[in-house]
């Protein structure tokens, strides 16, 4: 058994393609394909059945053999930081993925102190909708992932970072802001806009399964998964927006738009930090883990 033959099946496995996985290896999906082949005849079983031209399916020793791989090349990565650990040595690579605002706003000072602090590390930073960050943390495919803690799953180790309220956002001088307390029922009065429906988002979620319960009917004006992009259109009157915003994000209260809290409606949330549960950190990346949760 090859080295380059536990890498190849790990990455036909993971990326569903022997097209993909033979781009993520730098192979010729032929020569994928042969080292696939010379591992099945070495085990003495099919790892990998091929349905039509483009269909896999992973048999059930195949899955077997999967988490085995799995499990082999977590540990080399972990014995390759540990040994430059115990050389003194911060090097390694690091990928940290986050939706738009939050590496707009609130990561870029933390990462200029972090390469200050360990030059030698390759970064690789990702901005990707929350659901693709959660996605990414769970295959491993990044290190640390920021979300919101109502959406983070159990099964990945996590550490609060901002707190983070829910908001509806209007113009200034909109009816909505001047009461006391504002309802569903006065709220759905005017267009919405809401996460993508594709993208689910706690604020959308919940929002909708109060409307349905109350019986009320609403109309999405736009979808948007980008915070600043709603404010725009919130402050030129196409809708009202729910917003989850750290007290860190100033420069939307530069805008001509007001804030009403939901508090009433919404529990408090925090922004996370999260990764796969049960690995080792090696000390560079428990030292950019650090760097995160001092800055709160």
């Amino acid at each position: 058994m090859e080295w380059q033959q536990i890498i190849g099946f790990y990455q036909v496995v993971r990326l569903g393609s022997f097209t993909k996985a033979a781009e993520a290896t730098f192979r010729t999906q032929s020569a994928l394909s042969q080292q696939i082949k010379a591992l099945e005849e070495e085990l003495g079983c099919l790892l990998i059945e091929r349905i039509g031209n483009r269909k896999l399916r992973i048999t059930a020793k195949g899955e077997n053999f999967f988490r085995f791989a799995e499990e082999v090349l977590e540990k080399y990565e972990s014995l390759t930081e540990s040994l430059h650990d115990l050389e003194g040595i911060q090097r390694g690579t690091l990928s940290v993925a986050a939706p738009f605002t939050t590496l707009y706003h609130l990561f870029p000072e933390i990462l200029r102190e972090y390469i200050a602090q360990c030059p030698q590390v390759q970064l690789s930073i990702l901005d990707r909708p929350q659901k693709a960050v959660i996605e990414l943390v769970k295959s491993g495919d990044v290190d640390f992932g920021f979300v919101l803690e109502s959406a983070a799953p159990p099964n990945l180790a996590s550490w609060r970072w901002k707190k983070v309220d829910t908001v509806l956002m209007v113009p200034i001088g909109h009816p909505l802001a001047s009461l006391n307390q504002v309802t569903f029922d006065e709220i759905v009065r005017y267009p919405l806009i809401l996460n993508p429906r594709n993208q689910p988002h706690p604020d959308r979620v919940c929002t909708e399964k109060r409307i349905r319960r109350l019986g009320l009917s609403y109309r999405v004006a736009m979808e948007s998964s980008n915070v600043e992009l709603s404010s725009v259109y919130v402050e030129m009157g196409l809708g009202v927006s729910f917003a989850t915003i750290s007290p860190d994000l100033q420069l939307l209260k530069n805008r001509k738009l007001e804030f009403i809290p939901l508090d009433h409606y919404f529990d408090p949330d925090y922004l996370v930090i999260a990764t796969r549960k049960n690995r080792t950190i090696a000390s560079y990346k428990r030292a950019f883990l650090n760097l995160v949760l001092q800055n709160q």
